[in-house]
């Protein structure tokens, strides 16, 4: 059943490909239901959430820092290296707020998803991947505005209305991780709560399509003012895989980690948490759909780029050149 899911996730971006186009079809052809596709929307992406953030061992918060070398690599990866990569790569953008917005929503948050998925089928440390995540979602979630205000400024600023995130999404991004970590306490004192959290796993893959199929349908005239823009987008989000490879190479070095941990920093520095961001740009201003869209291309250039690392990372982190 585990080896199913797992091949599922390894696919997704096939789905995702499949959803995205059902979608324009049907909002092509039913232009007058965008607004229910988009009522939909909000409903199906909170479940996507609490799905997600139920497979995230919230409660095991202090494992993550067990491991003082690995945590501290990928602390500094995640939330000081890589946000540097993501804003140096920025400045190639042309000057246009809803694009570099856009780019640095999704870049500047670690993913806490399929991070552990291509981890564990990339011969990564997913034991640790696994206890790093909770400290990854917790502290994005905190770094954003600050990171956004300092890159961005006042074009931020005026975006997220005056400096604060919208309402309507932070309560989507905070009601479903307060229900997961209540869902997780319930559990650890069940016998069901184990196979409640195996059979939610499944979740994630066919919710995030019909998350894309439905923005696909509410925003098909989103979707083709975007598309001249998705060429310019494209070598950023190349140039940020290869960065988190050498990041990965770099810290990895000078931790002293074995190959394994080092394959998992690769992984991690490499996904996004694209889906988490949604709620965000979806309750931007109007005038900033292209941002939507721009996030929903990261994750599937992203998809691509593991199916790759699948090949390289566990080559480039070897057992023999680096230990055990």
């Amino acid at each position: 059943m585990s080896l199913d899911r797992l091949t599922l996730e390894r696919r997704q971006v096939w789905l995702y490909l499949l959803a995205i186009a059902a979608g324009l079809a049907l909002g092509s052809v039913f232009p007058a239901a965008a607004s229910a596709f988009e009522s939909l929307l909000w409903p199906v992406l909170a479940l996507l959430l609490y799905a997600t953030f139920l497979q995230v061992p919230l409660l095991e918060l202090p494992a993550a820092f067990r491991d003082h070398r690995f945590t501290a690599a990928a602390l500094l990866g995640n939330f000081v290296l890589m946000p540097l990569a993501a804003w140096a790569l920025a400045q190639w953008l042309p000057p246009e707020p809803v694009l570099r917005l856009g780019v640095l929503l999704v870049l500047l948050m670690p993913c806490t998803d399929w991070f552990i998925t291509f981890t564990q089928l990339g011969r990564g440390d997913a034991s640790r991947a696994i206890a790093i995540t909770p400290a990854n979602l917790l502290l994005q979630l905190a770094l954003l505005p600050f990171y956004l205000w300092l890159m961005l400024g006042s074009e931020a600023a005026s975006a997220l209305g005056g400096g604060e995130l919208p309402a309507t999404a932070l309560l989507l991004i905070v009601a479903p991780l307060v229900l997961a970590a209540l869902t997780e306490r319930w559990a650890q004192a069940r016998p069901a709560g184990a196979a409640l959290r195996d059979r939610l796993a499944w979740f994630p893959v066919p919710l995030l399509a019909l998350v894309l199929l439905l923005i696909a349908a509410a925003q098909v005239g989103a979707v083709r003012s975007a598309l001249p823009l998705l060429p310019v987008v494209l070598p950023v989000f190349l140039a940020y895989l290869a960065l988190a490879l050498l990041a990965a190479t770099l810290l990895g070095h000078a931790f002293g980690l074995p190959a394994a941990r080092r394959r998992t920093l690769a992984f991690g520095f490499g996904t996004r948490n694209s889906f988490v961001v949604l709620p965000l740009a979806l309750a931007l201003p109007a005038g900033y759909e292209a941002a939507v869209v721009v996030i929903v291309f990261e994750s599937l250039v992203e998809l691509f780029g593991m199916v790759a690392f699948l090949h390289w990372v566990p080559r480039l982190f070897a057992e023999k050149e680096h230990g055990a």
